[in-house]
């Protein structure tokens, strides 16, 4: 058995990383056997190589390997691809052809990717990973397969399960050994690593000398966080070869070539003054707001009050929506339903106080409400009795028909029961 120093050596993969240690050393092990490996990882950490290392360590490794992108296929034709199709069975199928299963018979297949297959194509991938059979597209014949399946995913599989867009015993059946790979963010000793190499690769590519980081530029290549991991890592390495006439690169260059710098694992300096400020006056203008409207609602109770010692309850109704319009925002042709809005409105009016740290003053609260506070314990009594003597008399005149009572009263059915029982009518 190969040593995990030999296989990266062998497949040139670059790093030093425990937990890619320990991906290559499962690759290794399970390369022998046949069953089914589920590759996971972020796109771009190089999920590719280890189904190259499993194929050419395993007794299949002198038969077919082949790699399908399955997110790459259109959903009408993955079909075809994979498992072949008969002369006729579609449209544009003018012959008989072979599917990557039949052709592979005896090697290899690495299906990446896998997440995106449509459901129909897993219900004939899970037939292939149970007892080997498939059939062609327009075909009724079942033929026979001998195929190692290696997948991989960078999608959360446990979610795209619980959505539906990916079945349950399928994922069991691939996951056979799951091998992870982690993100080049997790890797932080093998990231400057990487980036050498790859300038050094870039250099004799071009035939330039290869590109240095200073030490601030090694610094925020370590803290960036590499949403893109290693491909992203090759690709800014090859830009700032090609189009860096300097071949020494401060941060600042480097920075101009990292996308989304302020989401990465940079510092960011926060104005603790300023924040402190914005919230204090959000908290002003909500306490201004809230006291408006409790002022409104004053009037509202007092103006209710005022009416229903005149006994216009039509009066009442007509003034309550014109007040409710006022505080909900509402135009004049806008129909108006305040009835539920009854427990807000009363829990709006009981509102504590604003403490003193505010920038509006007490004392100018005080100026402002004064009066409707004093007259509220007034305006409660006499309410409550108006309310009690008119409940009555609706009742009496509906012949107690409650639905009718409460649209004489312009009040909702659920408040006027809870006024009857509140009263003991």
């Amino acid at each position: 058995m190969e040593s995990v120093q030999a296989i990266k050596q062998r497949f040139e993969i670059i790093g030093n990383d425990l937990k890619l240690n320990r991906a290559i050393e499962k690759s290794i092990q399970v390369a022998p056997t046949d069953i089914s490996v589920l590759i996971t990882g972020e796109s771009g950490v190089g999920k590719e190589a280890m189904p190259k290392i499993i194929h050419s360590l395993s007794h299949r490794k002198h038969a077919k390997y082949i790699a399908v992108n399955c997110g790459a296929i259109p959903e009408g034709t993955i079909d075809s691809e994979l498992f072949g199709h008969e002369k006729g069975a579609f449209t544009g199928a003018t012959s008989t052809r072979s599917g990557y299963f039949e052709v592979a018979d005896g090697g290899t297949i690495f299906l990446d990717e896998v997440g995106e297959l449509p459901l129909t194509t897993q219900v004939r991938l899970l037939r292939v990973l149970e007892n080997g059979e498939f059939l062609k597209v327009g075909s009724s014949q079942v033929q026979k397969t001998d195929v190692r399946i290696v997948a991989a995913t960078n999608v959360n599989m446990f979610e795209a399960i619980k959505k539906e867009k990916f079945r349950e015993d399928l994922y069991y059946r691939l996951s056979t050994v799951e091998i992870n790979l982690p993100p080049l963010r997790d890797r932080k000793d093998d990231i400057h690593l990487l980036f050498r190499k790859f300038a050094s690769d870039f250099g004799q590519k071009y035939k330039m000398p290869t590109i240095r980081l200073d030490d601030e530029a090694v610094n925020l290549l370590l803290k960036y966080r590499w949403p893109g991991n290693i491909r992203q890592l090759r690709n800014i390495a090859e830009q700032v070869s090609v189009l860096e006439e300097k071949r020494s690169i401060s941060s600042s260059t480097l920075l101009s070539y990292l996308p989304n710098a302020s989401d990465s694992n940079l510092p960011a300096v926060v104005d603790k003054h300023k924040k402190e400020s914005d919230f204090s006056n959000e908290r002003e203008i909500l306490y201004k707001v809230l006291f408006d409207m409790k002022g409104d609602l004053n009037d509202l109770k007092k103006l209710t009050m005022e009416l229903l010692k005149n006994n216009d309850t039509g009066k009442v109704q007509e003034e309550n929506e014109t007040l409710i319009r006022k505080i909900y925002g509402k135009n004049d042709n806008d129909d108006v339903d305040y009835s539920h809005r009854e427990e807000e409105i009363n829990e709006i009016l009981h509102l504590p106080e604003p403490k003193n740290e505010t920038n509006f003053s007490k004392p100018i609260v005080e100026d402002k409400y004064h009066f409707a506070e004093e007259i509220e314990v007034e305006e409660t009594l006499s309410l409550q009795e108006k309310e009690i003597e008119l409940i009555t008399k609706s009742l009496e005149r509906n012949k107690g028909k409650r639905k009718a009572a409460a649209a004489e009263l312009g009040i909702s059915e659920r408040t006027l029961y809870r006024k009857i029982k509140q009263y003991d009518l």
